[in-house]
Parts: structure tokens; C-alpha cells; sequence
């Protein structure tokens, strides 16, 4: 049995090891056990309701009850930019024209922006690769979508997702080397570790802040703005089935898209709904759904199937346990994949 659990403090020995399997790009999850514990700490700051609202942050785990093992890690920002500047590129165009020399170019550009500040953001998503198999990854991703739903009130009205760009085995990214090395004397796995354990910011501001033309770029690095790295196509698939979209944001180390949407239009959140739980012998069959139970302090998610749901969702006694709720008791579901797709 899988279930998606809030992080805890002895978690930080799970995710130093997640952090050795995650390699370069995903840069929320670096490979120091101080920055990952006062990242535990933050979260579990925030579910305490100690944390300010720039500090808040709700980390999930993706544990293997037969294992007892933590295989998997999410998270939520509750608002990003706060207490530091967010920063991004926004592509767009300037225009040349003189109507007297009968000359009109469009240039495409980069613009520095802070446009996302104090949007929620999902973050951190991580599964280890000998989990990524029998709707892990969705379990993980998408349980996120639930706890959104049930407690929207703490969240801002729009989430964004940073997806990561692209770089080469070795760590090399083509857009970093065309722009990000000429304003500093370092490879991109090092500003990339950088931004993970918090200065992302003091690296950001020694970018240019003017606009900058794409087309001074080598068209290696061109060919990735807005592209994200082969090993995250699938997340990329998985948050755009639900509603997120590419709106020409990117990030400013390796170009990778960031994907937007209202909170309240994600697909599993507004089509999700809430039923009894009922304990039957054993676990149901049909659609496979995402299901959870409403606690804010002690949130628990799991897959489950059921079929012709009423206003009672069936769960095996196994289920019932791991999402640590009685017969009668509230649940949040909505089936696993949007109907489109099946």
C-alpha cells in the first residue's frame, strides 16, 4: 500500500537519500541535510500554524507501508516572491519598424520579470526511479490537487510549476552556457546547486535586467526555451491533462517552461467531491480513483477503485487504515486520470 503522508521530522535521512538519485535540475532538493531539514522544518512550521505566510510551506511524502519507506517527496509553496524577489524570464517581442527605409522585424526576448510573485507553486516533485511504475507518480503528484481542494482558503487563486530545462548528462546546459556563463565564471551544476539550497535570488540579481534578444543566443540554446528535459515530459503531460499551461514564462538558468493556471479550474480540484467512507471485505473494482480524507493536520491519500458511486465510497479495511478514517467519515475523491484521456 501507497500512501501520500505530510513530511516529519525523521524523514531528513529519507530525502538525503531521494537528493543522491535526483541529480542536476531539480534544484528544490539538494543534496545537504541542513538545507533539507530546515525544509522539513519549515513545513511542519507551517501545518502548526507558526510559519508566516512567506515561510509556508507543505511538504509531502510518498511512503511504502510494506517497506516503511519514504519514496517519493511534493510540496506546496503557499506564495513565492515574498521575502525574496521570484524571478523568471518572460518571452516576448520588441518591434523594429521605420515606415521610411520600409523595414518591420520582430525580435523575440527575454524580459527579467517577478510577475508570479505570491502565486502558490508546485514544487519539489521527486520519485524514486524504482518507484516509477503502477501510478506512483501520479499518486504522488496529483494528491497535492485534493489538499488544494479542501483547504483552497490557504492558498493564493493562481499555482505555477517550474519544470526543469534542459542539460545533458554531465550536467550541461545550453542555455546556460549561451547567457548564464557570461556573467558568471561557473558551470551550471553549480548555480544550479546554488539556487537549491536558497540563493537564487543573489544569483538573479547579477543578471542582466534588460531585455535581451534571443536571437544573440546560439541556436542550441533557442531550440530549449520553453523545452523541458526528457525525464520530465511526462510530469510536464501529467499537469497540462489537469489543466496547467505554458504562458511564455521560463526560467532564467536553464529555460525551462513554468505552467500556470487558477487553482480553482485544475481539473482534479473543481471535479473532485466528497463522500462517506464505507468498509467493505475487500478492495472495490472499476475506475481507478484519487482519494483522501479531510484532516488538515494529519492528511493521508491513496489510489483506490470503486464504481457507480453514490453519495458512499466503498474502501477495503486496508484502505480504511491507511487513510486512518471509520465508517461515516468524510473523504475528498475524483478518478485518476480526466476522462479525456481514458
Amino acid at each position: 500500500m501507497m500512501i501520500v503522508r505530510p513530511i516529519r521530522s525523521d524523514d531528513v535521512s529519507a530525502l538525503m537519500q531521494l537528493a543522491s538519485k535526483a541529480g542536476i535540475g531539480v534544484t528544490t532538493l539538494p543534496q545537504n541535510e541542513e538545507r533539507l531539514a530546515a525544509k522539513i522544518d519549515r513545513a511542519v512550521r507551517t501545518w502548526r500554524g507558526e510559519a508566516s505566510r512567506e515561510e509556508q510551506s507543505y511538504v509531502f511524502a510518498l511512503e511504502d507501508l510494506s517497506e516503511r519507506r519514504v519514496v517519493g517527496i511534493c510540496a506546496i509553496e503557499v506564495a513565492v516572491g515574498l521575502s525574496e524577489p521570484w524571478y523568471n524570464y518572460r518571452v516576448g517581442t520588441l518591434v523594429h519598424a521605420s515606415k521610411e527605409l520600409d523595414v518591420y522585424t520582430q525580435m523575440p526576448t527575454l524580459f527579467l520579470s517577478n510577475d508570479h510573485t505570491g502565486y502558490s507553486e508546485l514544487c519539489s516533485l521527486f520519485l524514486d526511479p524504482d518507484y516509477r511504475h503502477s501510478r506512483n507518480g501520479s499518486l504522488l503528484s496529483k494528491s497535492r490537487f485534493l489538499f488544494l481542494a479542501e483547504f483552497q482558503d490557504r492558498f493564493a487563486e493562481k499555482l505555477v510549476a517550474e519544470m526543469r530545462g534542459v542539460s545533458d548528462e554531465q550536467g550541461r546546459s545550453p542555455f546556460w552556457e549561451s547567457l548564464g556563463r557570461h556573467f558568471f565564471s561557473i558551470d551550471f551544476s553549480r548555480a544550479d546547486y546554488l539556487t537549491g539550497i536558497g540563493q537564487k535570488s543573489f544569483v538573479a540579481e547579477l543578471m542582466p535586467k534588460h531585455p535581451l534578444y534571443v536571437t544573440f543566443l546560439t541556436d542550441e540554446a533557442q531550440a530549449v526555451i520553453g523545452a523541458v528535459h526528457p525525464q520530465t515530459e511526462p510530469a510536464r503531460a501529467m499537469l497540462t491533462a489537469e489543466g496547467l499551461r505554458y504562458e511564455g514564462y521560463v526560467d532564467i538558468f536553464d529555460a525551462g517552461p513554468t505552467l500556470e493556471a487558477y487553482v480553482r479550474d485544475i481539473r482534479a480540484v473543481k471535479d473532485s467531491r466528497l463522500y462517506h467512507a464505507s468498509v467493505q471485505p475487500e478492495a472495490g473494482e472499476g475506475e481507478v480513483y484519487l482519494v483522501s480524507n479531510t484532516r488538515y493536520d494529519h492528511y493521508r491519500s491513496i489510489l483506490a477503485r470503486a464504481s457507480q458511486l453514490g453519495e458512499v465510497f466503498p474502501l477495503s479495511a486496508e484502505e480504511a487504515a491507511a487513510l486512518d478514517v471509520a465508517p461515516g467519515d468524510l473523504l475528498r475523491a475524483v478518478p485518476l486520470i480526466p476522462k479525456e484521456n481514458m
